[in-house]
């Protein structure tokens, strides 16, 4: 089965890495040595600070091994390579919910650099990927999990 495709922009690949490598070369090694320092408090079998070491060490291990998938199948999205008045990975889109005319303003990234509370929306979102290909002026029907939505885009602009 084929691995999943990790579609980003430039910055969220190079964010990716910058955390993978404060994973790996900060937080691993104090990790360690909270295991090491626990295990000195002899048994084991009883020994809170162990358990709860080890635990935090399963979690960040699951973490980097997550990153470390993302980075091998990562897919740069060249924005500059794309229809300036396009929507895609790596642009800023402007819309209009219809018919009330309230404005929105969405950074589209790629899910693993998503951060909505930044106005930052991951290219797999049902509104994101509805905008997707559309231009400036286009109609765009979207269902979201609250209904069906239809926004108007006015301004797409590179990031």
């Amino acid at each position: 089965m084929a691995e999943k495709i990790f579609e980003m922009t430039r910055e969220g690949y190079e964010n990716l890495e910058k955390e993978l490598d404060r994973l790996i070369t900060v937080e691993r090694p104090e990790v360690i040595e909270r295991i090491k320092i626990a295990r000195s408090y002899g048994d084991l079998s009883e020994n809170s600070e162990y358990e709860s070491a080890r635990n935090e060490q399963a979690l960040l291990e699951g973490k980097i091994a997550e990153i470390e998938k993302q980075i091998r199948f990562a897919q740069i999205v060249d924005s500059d390579a794309i229809a300036e008045d396009e929507v895609s990975i790596g642009k800023k889109v402007t819309f209009i919910e219809l018919p009330n005319g309230e404005e929105e303003v969405y950074y589209i990234v790629g899910s693993a650099e998503a951060n909505p509370l930044a106005g930052k929306i991951s290219n797999e979102s049902p509104v994101a990927s509805a905008m997707i290909g559309k231009k400036i002026g286009d109609e765009v029907n979207i269902s979201t999990p609250s209904g069906e939505m239809v926004i108007k885009i006015v301004k797409v602009e590179k990031h």
